[in-house]
């Protein structure tokens, strides 16, 4: 069982940038790929970027590509999510997650944390 903590989101204007970190916990961590999903009110859950942790590959939703770069520290058991040139509509519950596939689909991850605010001003 795994246990995912996301942190560094908040209040940003729009151009500016945030890195939000999210570390795993318990056993078989290497096991799995980690994704980063985002959410609002109005909308399903979103892919947004992902990375796999054995071979390093990593893929990016066509909305944040070029200005979202993730990446991982496998001894730390990190992820992290940099975002440049933030805008309004990147404005989200940001969620790191856990899959032994490495896939764009939310139903396939098992484990998920309970997210970190981002919101971008206009």
């Amino acid at each position: 069982q795994l246990q995912l903590r996301e942190s560094g989101g908040g209040l940003v204007q729009a151009g500016g940038s945030l890195r939000l970190s999210c570390v795993a916990t318990g056993r078989g961590i290497t096991a799995y790929n980690v994704a980063w999903f985002r959410q609002t009110p109005a909308k399903e859950r979103e892919f947004v970027a992902r990375v796999a942790t054995v071979t390093g590959n990593k893929d990016y939703a066509d909305s944040v590509r070029g200005r979202f770069a993730v990446s991982r520290e496998n001894l730390k058991n990190s992820w992290y999510l940099q975002m440049n040139d933030l805008k309004p509509e990147d404005t989200a519950l940001y969620y790191c997650a856990a899959a032994r596939d490495f896939t764009k689909e939310a139903t396939s991850y098992m484990y998920w944390g309970r997210g970190t605010q981002v919101t971008v001003s206009s």
